[in-house]
């Protein structure tokens, strides 16, 4: 300012004298304010303009504040990118999360909310948000839950399409909430099934117990008849072994449900799995029926029949269980005089199928999808009567699956069951070489 004083002044006063000098000096300061006046518009204009790129052409001390700004604007800029980048990263890991979770403000309405709480409480985003949640869902124990404050349980509630949801309620910032809510479908099914496993396992040990106890005080405090005498104790032995029989079926399902699945380093000849079936199977046909001689028409495939030849790869020991289990079943469920089949069917595709098929008086469609249960039983005294523990599918089911197979069942009510297990074709192979 004071260099366009001068050279005003020193022009006006060499061409008007003094006064000259003085017009001259006020003209020159008016013009230096003038531009200096439009330096700082030019900069105000490109800091409202948001743009930090397109910095004006300035001078002097404007030029050095411009640029300073600029530095300071792109170094918030980035700031503030890289605090968006991690707020959308801390919104996908909540999207990705298996549990729901929902922002909610001080009046309780809805300001975020991730894909799984959409899917439990029947959400949509955008559309749901800036609405209460308490309007969106109308469940009069959510309702009490957020009315009452009192967030140091959770709450187990219905959710959307059936499911069972826990929900928590977290306080943060100023009277803002974060909605966690999880679903517990299946961990309340496990848990009604271990209720139901363990009642059930005391009911069937209870029940032969008590037997046992009253032939034992019995035996303890009457002198019996020794037919008698005799009678009571062979009634004790058919308790004690079907405790016997239910704690082995309990190992078996223990031990095919904790160790590891079976690999493809050994196998078992099919041959030789339904030998030791075939032996099995017609002592307790003998067992049920009189005299020795074997209640039921049973077929096996003979030696040179397709596929006895090949191995199934992997547990032997599970195999013959499985096996053995389904043509029991049969044997058990299929009145005197009826017909046992058992088939082994080679695929096209290098898969095997075995088939157990029977006469007996078939299977309720509605108990198709049971059968597979623990201690599940379509007429349970008549199980107890052929000795049946409950266990047997279930075995056979867990020991399948193991090996990668699947069970299906087949049944009508008065024209008999088939029960057919197919093999994958890794599980099937030839005759190893010797």
């Amino acid at each position: 300012m004071l260099l366009a004083q001068a050279a005003a002044g020193s022009l006006g006063g060499w061409l008007a004298g003094w006064p000259g000098a003085l017009v001259a000096v006020l003209l020159g300061s008016w013009l230096w304010l003038w531009a200096d006046c439009w330096q700082a518009h030019k900069l105000r204009r490109w800091l409202q303009s948001g743009s930090v790129a397109n910095l004006p052409p300035l001078r002097g001390l404007w030029a050095v504040l411009g640029s300073s700004a600029r530095r300071w604007l792109q170094a918030k800029e980035k700031s503030v990118q890289a605090a968006e980048v991690r707020v959308q990263g801390v919104l996908h890991a909540f999207h990705a999360s298996p549990n729901g979770v929902i922002l909610l403000d001080e009046q309780g309405q809805i300001e975020w909310c991730n894909r799984m709480a959409q899917t439990h409480f029947g959400l949509q985003d955008p559309r749901d948000l800036g609405q209460k949640l308490g309007y969106l869902v109308r469940d009069p124990a959510l309702l009490a839950y957020w009315q009452a404050h009192d967030f140091s349980e959770s709450l187990s509630m219905d959710g959307s399409q059936g499911a069972r949801l826990s929900v928590r309620v977290f306080p943060y910032g100023k009277g803002k909430h974060l909605l966690l809510a999880q679903d517990v479908t299946a961990l309340e099914q496990a848990e009604a099934m271990r209720r139901e496993f363990v009642a059930n396992v005391s009911h069937e040990i209870r029940t032969p117990l008590t037997v046992l106890i009253g032939f034992v005080e019995t035996l303890q405090t009457l002198e019996l008849p020794a037919e008698q005498r005799q009678r009571y104790l062979h009634l004790m032995g058919q308790q004690a072994q079907r405790m016997h029989h239910l704690v082995q079926d309990l190992l078996t399902l223990s031990r095919l449900e904790g160790s590891p699945l079976p690999g493809y380093d050994q196998g078992m000849a099919v041959a030789d799995i339904l030998e030791q079936c075939e032996v099995e199977a017609r002592a307790l046909s003998a067992l049920l029926g009189q005299g020795g001689q074997s209640a039921h028409q049973l077929e096996f495939p003979p030696a040179h029949a397709p596929g006895m030849d090949q191995q199934l790869l992997g547990a032997p020991v599970e195999l013959v269980s499985a096996f053995s289990n389904l043509i029991t079943n049969a044997l058990r469920y299929t009145p005197a005089g009826g017909r046992v089949q058992v088939l082994w069917q080679p695929q096209p595709d290098g898969s095997a199928c075995l088939q157990v098929r029977d006469s007996g008086p078939g299977i309720a469609p509605d108990h198709l999808a049971r059968l597979t249960e623990r201690f599940y039983r379509i007429d349970r005294s008549r199980s107890r009567e052929t000795g049946g523990t409950g266990l047997g599918l279930a075995i056979v089911k867990h020991a399948l699956q193991r090996h990668g197979a699947q069970l299906h069942i087949d049944s009508q009510l008065g024209q008999g069951s088939t029960f057919t297990v197919h093999f994958p074709a890794r599980r099937v192979q030839g005759k190893l070489e010797s």
